[in-house]
């Protein structure tokens, strides 16, 4: 297994994440939030790939420069982290519907980031870092002049725009009326940004552990790069979680409306001798369209034959029976439906009257409709109620 598995891992996780936010940020670029989630992607990703030692040395060597490394992953880091904030103040409050007050500390944020981020540069030039580190650079310069106030410049930087972010997204997450989804997603990011805290801990410990004369480096080079991957990939997960999920969700209940149609398309297609053509590339949500057309057509050309006194009674008797009101009518334009095709079949189109009923109420509920026809005793039930009901009234 490769030493630097805890690079390459999150890495890999973040660039799906960021194919995955592709398509809709491509879609919708207007958007200056999902514009901002695919740049924050790319940040958190080339944190993983530049702070890999492999890509350090190859930095190095390129530039010339020892430890130039070190400045351009601390300041994508800064950048990630004051970035994250700006994000979720932005999707929490809003774009448009900010304060002053909101858009004001935002423009500070930005501009505190900015400064940190030059400072680090200014500190780096002039500090005296001639020996090249690939994985202890935080420990071995801990007490050297100027590097180590860009060590401690960029684990508080990062570590006061986790802190705010992670309590802004708490306080999100506790408020009522989320999506089940967005909720998800939220509570990833949140424990994502206290596993950053965690990672600044981490490394600060060891750092102070250095200017007391103490040797705490393993927290530094061994349990906070493994931390850092962990935080990454519950941030990347949170960001795609609500998407992913909610497109999932819609796809599903598609898939799940087509299959409840079943039963009363079958009824439909048997009634009227045609069917759904069937389109191998053709979308969820089309076949669902077609079928529920054919449907509705169907029940239209058969409105002739429903019976509108049968529906009632047959909805006072599934009432009688104990069906709640919404179950009971339901019921009623099954034992109507099943009527009408019985008609259909005994009068043909050329004796059958004129009839137009209002069906409205039944083509709004096809998808009940279908449901019930499934239950085979209920229905025998609603029909020999209302038979017996119409042989009870006495004639005219």
């Amino acid at each position: 297994m490769s030493p630097y598995i805890s690079f390459w891992i999150p890495a890999g996780v973040l660039t799906a994440a960021l194919v995955i936010k592709l398509p809709s940020i491509v879609r919708l670029w207007k958007d200056p939030l999902l514009r901002a989630v695919g740049g924050l992607l790319v940040l958190a990703c080339a944190i993983f790939v530049f702070a890999a030692p492999p890509t350090i040395a190859w930095t190095n060597r390129v530039t010339g420069v020892p430890n130039i490394s070190a400045p351009l992953v601390y300041s994508i880091l800064t950048a990630f982290g004051g970035s994250c904030l700006l994000l979720i103040a932005s999707w929490r409050y809003g774009i448009s519907d900010r304060s002053e007050i909101t858009r004001r500390a935002m423009r500070w944020v930005a501009i505190a980031y900015s400064g940190v981020i030059t400072a680090l540069w200014v500190l780096f030039a002039l500090a005296d870092v001639h020996e090249e580190r690939l994985r202890d650079l935080d420990t071995y310069y801990a007490t050297t002049h100027f590097m180590r106030e860009l060590i401690l410049l960029y684990l508080l930087a990062h570590a006061v725009a986790g802190m705010i972010t992670a309590k802004l997204i708490w306080n999100w997450v506790r408020t009522e009326g989320l999506d089940a989804w967005l909720r998800g997603g939220l509570t990833c990011l949140g424990i994502g940004n206290a596993m950053n805290l965690a990672f600044d801990g981490l490394k600060l410990s060891a750092v102070v552990a250095r200017w007391t004369g103490h040797d705490l480096d393993r927290l530094s080079t061994d349990l906070a790069p493994p931390v850092a991957s962990v935080a990454a990939v519950l941030i990347a997960v949170g960001f795609v979680l609500p998407h992913v999920g909610q497109y999932l969700q819609r796809r599903a209940l598609i898939r799940l409306s087509h299959w409840h149609l079943r039963p009363l398309y079958l009824l439909m297609r048997g009634v009227s001798g045609d069917r759904v053509p069937f389109k191998l590339r053709a979308t969820p949500e089309l076949r669902l369209m077609r079928r529920e057309t054919f449907i509705r057509d169907a029940l239209l050309r058969l409105s002739r034959y429903v019976d509108e006194d049968l529906d009632r009674r047959a909805c006072d008797s599934a009432l009688r029976l104990g069906h709640e009101a919404g179950r009971a009518r339901t019921l009623a334009h099954v034992v109507t439906i099943q009527d009408a095709i019985e008609t259909k079949r005994h009068k043909g189109d050329a004796t059958a009257p004129f009839n137009s009923p209002d069906i409205e109420d039944l083509l709004a509920g096809i998808e009940a409709i279908s449901q019930v026809l499934r239950d085979t005793h209920d229905i025998k039930a609603v029909r020999d109620r209302a038979a017996a009901a119409a042989e009870s009234v006495p004639p005219a």
